[in-house]
């Protein structure tokens, strides 16, 4: 077994992961908004919003075939790298990618004619020069029957064969009867994966976007960050959601700003005070500046995350705080196995809190905390 950061790897299994996947997919998607005029030699307005509801919906189907059977499909790696090492999804999404991208609608939208496969299937470029795909035929093979079990249709190649030669392949038509608009959508969102996605700072996986469906791509106007925040924070409790919100807004006001970071398997929120730096910042460099974060991974699910470098500054103020508080901050924070001769819990990342009921207990004396850690920068 790997080890990574002084201790094994260990994978979720994947019906874990499927639920996990299944919380960044955006319950709440605009009834009517702007679209890039890029997209409009592809299909109406109506029917490409359409196509991504469908779309969206097809994805929370997805998750839970892969939650019911997705171990009779794929197996965890033996020797995981990293804590975010499956193969197969990032298979799976470069299959849905080559779907949508190297494909034609039909006259009534109904299906698509793929014209290649490049990330399985070997293509020519311009310069008669064979490219290698960077997955194999029999990936290919076990994706497409997974998208069959998922509901999706595949005309020209029979995947009950027990063998399948790829080499044979001479045309696919992908149809998805259940709902035949999903296609438009799943079109529309590949080539905004393509054309229109901005690398990230942090587990910039290509083409995870298609496994979250992320419509704010297609948008001609730039969303607000708090509704991005929504959207991430919707399948917390109520009461954690508004707290959450309100302490948003609330360091907002003070004059910090927040970039989301939003991957498949790591989401951040992170929240940093700028003004008096004389250069243009990258989202690496505000991220890296942060004094805290709202956090999703794989391993802590949501969290809350402070950073606080000064708390000397304030002792009289954190005596104050409910007893919980105070120890977890007289503890101190950094490395776990230096400070605590404990496995790696990336302690390094700052006092982390879970973003569940328990939170509400403290969630005012944080606000505190952060004001006057906030209140130092401006002290000499």
């Amino acid at each position: 077994m790997s080890t990574h950061h002084g201790g094994p790897v260990i994978l979720k299994p994947i019906d874990e992961i499927a639920k996990y996947i299944k919380k960044l997919i955006p319950a709440n998607i605009p009834e009517n908004y702007s679209i890039n005029a890029m997209f409009k030699g592809i299909a109406n307005e109506k029917s490409i919003r359409e196509g991504i509801i469908a779309y969206r919906n097809f994805l929370y189907l997805f998750c839970d075939y892969l939650n019911s059977d997705g171990h009779l499909y794929f197996s965890l790696k033996k020797k995981p790298v990293n804590e975010t090492d499956y193969p197969f999804l990032y298979e799976i999404t470069d299959l849905l990618s080559n779907i949508g991208y190297h494909s034609k609608l039909s006259d009534n939208n109904n299906s698509l004619l793929v014209t290649e496969l490049p990330s399985f299937i070997a293509v020519i470029d311009d310069n008669g020069n064979k490219i290698k795909p960077k997955n194999s035929g029999t990936k290919l093979i076990k994706c497409l029957r997974f998208l069959e079990f998922c509901g999706f249709v595949f005309n020209g190649i029979d995947l009950k064969e027990k063998k399948v030669n790829i080499s044979d392949l001479e045309f696919l038509e992908v149809s998805y009867p259940k709902n035949p608009i999903l296609l438009t959508g799943l079109k529309i969102m590949s080539i905004a994966d393509i054309e229109l996605r901005k690398k990230r700072y942090k587990h910039d996986y290509n083409h995870d976007n298609l496994l979250i469906c992320d419509y704010r791509l297609i948008k001609t106007e730039d969303t607000d960050v708090i509704d991005i925040l929504k959207d991430f924070l919707y399948p917390l409790p109520e009461k954690v959601q508004e707290m959450s919100l309100k302490l948003h807004r609330h360091c907002i006001d003070m004059g910090m700003v927040c970039v989301p970071i939003i991957s498949i398997f790591e989401v951040h929120f992170a929240y940093s005070y700028i003004k008096n730096k004389n250069r243009k910042l990258s989202v690496k460099d505000i991220y890296q500046m942060r004094m805290w974060e709202f956090a999703l991974s794989v391993r802590h699910d949501y969290c809350l995350v402070v950073r606080s470098k000064k708390t000397d500054k304030y002792l009289d103020v954190i005596e104050k705080f409910p007893s919980v508080l105070q120890k977890k901050i007289e503890k101190g924070y950094g490395c776990d196995r230096k400070l605590y001769n404990e496995p790696c819990q990336r302690g390094c990342q700052g006092f982390r809190f879970s973003l569940d009921d328990s939170i509400l207990n403290i969630g005012d004396s944080i606000e505190v905390w952060l004001d006057n850690e906030f209140s130092t920068y401006f002290k000499k």
